[in-house]
Formats: structure tokens, sequence, C-alpha cells
């Protein structure tokens, strides 16, 4: 830790390992006291450290500093409880969520939170206490994150928003511990109403050219040694738009997970897929679409299988193992290879898609054959809300003209009647 001192010995200036800023401390009339430049230039930071410790002998002289008082033996000894600091806090916060979501979330989950909290908010909030964390220190955080931003640009909006989370979180971790009485607002001010956008997805003519650009790639590929990943990923775009599935679910399925089953329902031949992701175990029925792909997938498995195995002739064939992966490898430089190619990597609004956009388009697919929306949310494991926000408005066969023009029938205007002399 780097160490500079002023005023003959009575200032420090250092900076932490894990910290950009300099911090200076000292002490004066018997107590400690200490302050974060927010420099990362130590000529910069003595300025401010020395003009801080000339405020604080003023304050001292001027009585408007309160000397520490050695306890008078012959009255009881007085309490003194010191406030919790944000830091400390985060430790406590980062200790529970650890212990107490053991197998709910993620250890790359909770590792991003204890970046953002290592990178981001210790450096800012870490030696403040917690009552001085209020409304206008988050703002000014918020502000401070826009105008000093590494690389020129201000963070994203689902950045910044994690971060408050994070804030929120440590800060309700400090009042169940009883450091801290109320939670400040952390809304964020003159925000307007986000504009509700479609996920990006692509239309049939779109799907159509990108399964059809898979498809060759996958019979004649730039490189015979890519043959096998290039029909993989033919195979992954087509069980991804016949299933619904998201591409981490995708990715833990298992060849035990999926059943070729006669629906009695329909009366189709279909996949039973049982599904593990976000939303823990579920349930999943294909279309038909997605039964060709599978079978393909099956009879690559075994080849491969043959081929690991030296002893076994290559004309012998063996079942994949059940818990084997349908998708074992990553697609995701090929797909948007291919998509960079038909340049459908972003839609008509600029929205940038992905495999996930597959799952879209599977919804939206359903959505205009006129299947039922309930029954969707429920195959797709969201909610009917979620699929009325964010894809029903603005799939146009959901309109039914005949219910929005419908008229009132006119009736018609009686004649007149003649009146009768009595």
């Amino acid at each position: 830790m780097a160490n500079h001192e002023l005023m003959d010995g009575r200032l420090h200036v250092y900076k932490r390992d894990n910290s950009r800023y300099w911090q200076c401390d000292t002490r004066i009339g018997g107590r400690r006291y200490r302050m974060t430049t927010r420099e990362d230039g130590i000529e910069r930071a003595k300025d401010i450290a020395e003009d801080w410790y000339l405020g604080l002998r003023g304050k001292l002289r001027s009585g408007d500093l309160e000397p520490r008082v050695e306890a008078d033996s012959r009255l009881p000894a007085k309490k003194h409880t010191k406030e919790k600091t944000f830091r400390e806090a985060a430790a406590q916060f980062q200790l529970e969520y650890a212990a107490l979501t053991g197998g709910q979330r993620s250890a790359r989950w909770v590792q991003m939170l204890g970046d953002k909290i290592r990178v981001h908010l210790n450096p800012y909030f870490g030696d403040l206490g917690l009552s001085e964390v209020t409304s206008g220190k988050i703002q000014e955080y918020r502000l401070d994150r826009v105008t000093k931003s590494k690389t020129g640009k201000p963070p994203a909006r689902s950045t910044m928003h994690h971060e408050i989370v994070v804030i929120r979180q440590v800060l309700k971790t400090a009042m169940r511990h009883g450091w801290l009485s109320g939670l400040p607002d952390l809304s964020a001010p003159y925000r307007s109403a986000g504009k509700i956008s479609h996920r990006a997805w692509f239309s049939p003519e779109e799907y159509k050219r990108l399964y059809t650009a898979t498809r060759e790639r996958a019979r004649e590929p730039k490189n015979n040694r890519w043959k096998w990943t290039c029909e993989q990923m033919h195979d992954y775009v087509l069980f991804m738009a016949n299933t619904g599935l998201r591409p981490d679910e995708a990715r833990r399925l298992e060849f035990r997970d999926v059943q070729i089953v006669e629906d009695d329902d329909s009366g189709e031949t279909i996949l039973e897929i049982e599904v593990r992701g976000k939303r823990g175990v579920g349930y999943c029925k294909s279309t038909t679409g997605a039964v060709r792909p599978f079978q393909r997938l099956q009879e690559r498995e075994r080849e491969l299988a043959v081929k690991a195995d030296g002893r076994k002739p290559k004309t012998e064939k063996r079942s994949p193992q059940p818990t084997d992966l349908l998708f074992p490898g990553e697609h995701r430089e090929l797909f948007n290879q291919i998509l960079e190619d038909l340049s459908l990597k972003f839609d008509r609004e600029g929205n940038r898609r992905s495999a996930y956009s597959l799952r879209h388009t599977y919804i939206c697919l359903r959505l205009m054959e006129g299947a039922d929306i309930y029954a969707i949310a429920k195959n797709c494991r969201t909610s009917v809300e979620m699929i009325e926000k964010f894809y029903a408005s603005h799939i146009k066969t959901t309109l039914d003209a005949s219910v929005i023009n419908v008229r009132k029938t006119r009736k018609a205007n009686k004649p007149a009647e003649t009146p009768v002399d009595e």
C-alpha cells in the first residue's frame, strides 16, 4: 500500500491495493478522521488532503470540532457506538448471499455481484457511514459513472440497473441488522416511461432464408473439417425454432430428456422434452418440424461413438448415452457469421438478433397460426403477460378485423303518424 506523509507526519495520504483513489487520514483533538480524495493522481490528492486537514484544524480552533475528552472515572462510562460503513455492510451481504442462495443462484451470478461491489461500489461508497448513503449521494454516483467512464461511453441501462440493485441489497442487509433505520429513495429521477419494443425475431421469409443457408452450409461446408459443426448448426436452428427453448435450456439438454411420441391430441409425431432452465424443471411439446433434426442428432452421435472406440468396426452403430448432450459444442460464432452473410444480424428497428431470436420466432409463428396464447405461455414456461407485452402486440394476425370493424345495425326510420280527427 503506497503511503505519503505531509504536515510533518500529521497527515497521511495513501492508496489501497484494490482502489484507484487516494485516501487521507489524520488525528486531531484525540480523534482520527479519514476521507477519500476521489483523485487517482497523487499531486492533486495531496492538495485536497492538505485543504481538508487545515479545514479540520480551523474547526477545532473555532469549537465546531469537538475534541475527545477523557472519561471521568466517577461517572458511569458512556457507551460509544460507531456507525457501520458501506464496506462493512457490503461484506456482510456477500457473506449471507453466497451462503443462503447456494444452489439457487449460479456461481457466475454471485461472482458478478462481488465484482460490482469491488470495482465500482466500494471505491465510491466504501468509507461512507451507512447514514451518508443518501438519495443525493446515489444520484451523484450515477452522474460519476456517466461522466467518468473509462471507455468514453456511459454504462448501459442494464449495467446501472444491476449496480443500483446491489446497492439496495446491501442497504437492506444493513436494515436487517439494525445498522440503518430506513432505505433511501433509489429511483432514477428524470426518467421517462420506457418504450416497449418487441423482441428481435425472424419473419417467415427471413426464417426460410436462414434455414436454407444453414442447410447449404451443412451440405457444402467451406472446409470439410467443419462439416460436423455445420450439420449441428443446421439442426440447432430447426430444433430451436420448433421447440421455443431458451439457449441455456438447449445447452443443458441431454438425450434422456427427449422422447419421440405419438401425440394423442393432435395425432402427430412430436417431441416431448423435459426442460431444465431458469424456471426449474418444465415440459415442452415440439412441433413436427423438430423430430427429423433430433433423429439426425442421434445418428450423428452414434457415428461419433463408433469412431471414438477403435476396437469397434465402423459399420456398427450404438445408441448415444442417455447423459450425452444434444448440442455439446458452441454455435455462437458460426451462427453470427451466417447472420452477417445474410444481413440478418439486426432487424429493421436495430435490435440485435441472437440464438434467443429463434425462441422469439417460435412464439411469433405460433401466434400467427392462431395458437392459444395461454397454451404457448405454458409450453414456453413464461407468462401470458410477457407474451402479450413483447410478442402479440406486433403480430397483425392476432387482430380480428371482424371484431374491430363491427358496426351497429341502423334502425329504419318510422313513418310519421297521421293525426286522426275525433
